[in-house]
């Protein structure tokens, strides 16, 4: 049975080729879909489609039917084509003719669009409250590690000292730019599309900033056409923002792969964290990282998937917008699995000590030796061909102490400053609002 449904019966090969996986991602949005009824059957009261006793019972059971989804007690049964039909005919069912009012002045596309909202931004939530403790971590590590060394890189080659404190640091400061995407994706989907029906609007005199309140929601999407064109667009400007932090994630991997190989030797993880080989006993195989990194390159991948499948659509909701779910809701769930796994596997690191102290790294400490000739007064371009020369004559001696003091450096982390940056960016999600509006409407 569907909404739209009249007298006639669908091809049941038409069916199962236009639903697809539908049924199965919409579960995923069965809370966020009872909250938007709560809101909206509220609002209906106040303009006069439901009258007191209808609302007590509408509410009444939308509460009932939240809780079973909670407990996972809910399901979209066969024959029922979403989770908006499962909802409304579950009520209907129930609390007979009242349940049949609360479609009144909107449609599934303002239904799904309010639906994905909700659910978006309560995964946006949970992410960034990942990001954060990942972030604490390597904080963590940076401090504890400021001051051991090891090489930096340029074009793969040895080039300047560097700190295992410099590098857990640049990626915590890394995620305070990734939280800064997460907040424009929030502070985008964290607007109201609940009213714009079909995409224009409807001739009920709805109370469309009575529900922008009522779900904790920051604004309206004013425009009626554009709250539906906002579907794919709010999509791909999530994903970018998941992109982003995917970026940070697969250099992380990468750099943990190259670090664990015997070759460079800096890090090591206990054996049950990695894996071995079935005919070379002396593997330690950084799999996690790897898996990490190859899933961090597909997620990379994802605006551009929902860019290809919004781009040229005509004006107005269209079926090809289905398939958005299939793209993005797997991707919100492997970012989280990375941020755990990320975090759980650097709070079993271990670094290497006195790396710099071998006799292969003497070089990279010859800009150390260049600044040292600099500062006691002999001219740069003259200590840095002197220091040279030294070298090609195979006189070089290194002095191995480093003096780094700017902000930044290897003796001027600045993890403080970092910290306050990713302090103010989380401060202006507004998570706790939209964690009370939503508890209010589900309270008994």
């Amino acid at each position: 049975m569907k909404l739209w449904q009249k007298n006639n019966d669908n091809d049941a090969a038409v069916d199962r080729f236009t639903v697809g996986r539908d049924r199965e991602m919409d579960l995923l949005l069965a809370e966020a879909d009872v909250l938007g009824s709560l809101a909206h059957t509220r609002m209906l009261e106040t303009i006069g489609l439901l009258t007191a006793e209808e609302l007590a019972l509408v509410q009444k059971e939308l509460k009932k039917i939240y809780s079973e989804i909670k407990a996972g007690r809910f399901r979209i049964e066969d024959g029922v084509e979403d989770v908006h039909s499962q909802v409304e005919f579950l009520l209907t069912q129930r609390i007979g003719e009242a349940g049949k009012k609360i479609h009144s002045g909107r449609s599934r596309n303002d239904q799904v669009l309010v639906d994905l909202r909700i659910f978006l931004r309560r995964e946006l939530y949970e992410i960034t409250r990942d990001m954060r403790a990942l972030f604490d971590t390597l904080q963590t590590l940076s401090e504890k590690h400021r001051n051991t060394l090891m090489p930096g890189y340029t074009h793969l080659q040895v080039a300047m000292p560097s700190s295992f404190g410099l590098w857990f640091g640049a990626y915590a400061e890394s995620l305070v730019d990734d939280m800064q995407m997460m907040l424009a994706a929030y502070r985008i989907t964290n607007r109201n599309p609940l009213g714009s029906a079909a995409g224009y609007g409807s001739s009920f005199p709805l109370n469309r900033t009575m529900t922008t309140e009522l779900l904790g929601f920051d604004s309206l999407c004013y425009n009626v056409v554009y709250a539906q064109m906002g579907r794919g667009k709010t999509e791909r400007i999530v994903a970018q923002a998941l992109s982003s932090v995917a970026a940070t994630l697969g250099r992380l991997a990468m750099d943990n792969t190259m670090f664990l190989n015997q070759n460079f030797n800096f890090i090591s993880y206990p054996a049950e964290l990695t894996t071995g080989s079935s005919i070379m006993p002396h593997k330690k195989n950084p799999d996690v990282w790897e898996i990490m990194r190859g899933k961090c390159n597909l997620l990379q991948a994802l605006p551009n998937q929902i860019t290809m499948l919004t781009t040229n659509l005509p004006l107005g909701y269209n079926r090809d917008l289905q398939l958005l779910k299939e793209q993005l809701f797997p991707a919100l769930e492997d970012l989280r699995n990375m941020l755990h796994m990320a975090k759980y596997m650097l709070e079993h690191i271990s670094v290497r000590e006195g790396i710099l102290e071998e006799k292969k790294y003497d070089y990279i400490f010859s800009v150390e030796t260049v600044n040292n000739l600099a500062l006691s007064g002999m001219p740069f371009r003259e200590a840095y061909k002197k220091v040279g020369l030294d070298i090609e004559n195979g006189t070089f001696r290194p002095e191995r102490t480093v003096h780094h003091t700017h902000e930044g450096s290897i003796g001027n982390l600045c993890n403080d400053k970092i910290r306050m940056l990713m302090d103010e960016v989380v401060s202006q999600f507004g998570f706790e609002r939209v964690a009370q509006a939503e508890a209010a409407l589900t309270s008994k």
